[in-house]
Order: C-alpha cells, then structure tokens, then sequence
C-alpha cells in the first residue's frame, strides 16, 4: 500500500512541476508579446496556468524581497517540490 501512495504522492508533485514550469514559460511569452492574449484560446490557457500555480506561488512571492521585477518564486517552489520528491518521500516511504 504504501508504494502505490509514494507513486501517486510523486506523480502529483512531478505533474504539478510541470504545471509550473509551462505557467513560467507562459508568462514571458505574454510579457515579450510572443502570444497574443487577445486569442481566446491562449487567454484560456493563461488563465488556467495562473489559477493552478497561483495558490502556490503567491505565499512564497510574499516571503521574498523585491528583486525589482524578477519573480524567482517559481525557482523556488520547484526546489521545494524536487526536494520533497528526491529526499523527503523516499525518507518517509522506504
């Protein structure tokens, strides 16, 4: 039993990167006028990715100082989230 909630716990964390990561990648598409937000589709999307990282990311940009414009919070929860998949769950599981 509790395999299959190391892998279901790891899955989760390693989707939610990713997530991460293409919500990032969006936003400097947006920010360097790459995409077009006026295209209904990628307004969908943009709107997607903000709503699924946000309840994340937004504490941690709270806890950081002003870096004039540089948001580095998604750097910072991707080290968290690999940390806890590489050293935390296999400590608790195995």
């Amino acid at each position: 039993m509790s395999l299959v909630a190391f892998k279901i716990i790891y899955l989760i964390l390693d989707i939610f990167s990713w997530i991460i990561i293409a919500g990032a990648i969006m936003s400097w598409l947006v920010a360097f006028g790459v995409v077009n937000t006026r295209n209904q589709f990628v307004r969908m999307l943009v709107d997607l990715l903000y709503r699924l990282t946000e309840p994340v990311l937004r504490p941690v940009r709270r806890l950081l100082p002003n870096l004039g414009g540089i948001d580095i919070s998604p750097v910072i929860v991707l080290i968290a989230i690999f940390i806890v998949k590489d050293i935390i769950l296999p400590a608790v599981f195995f």
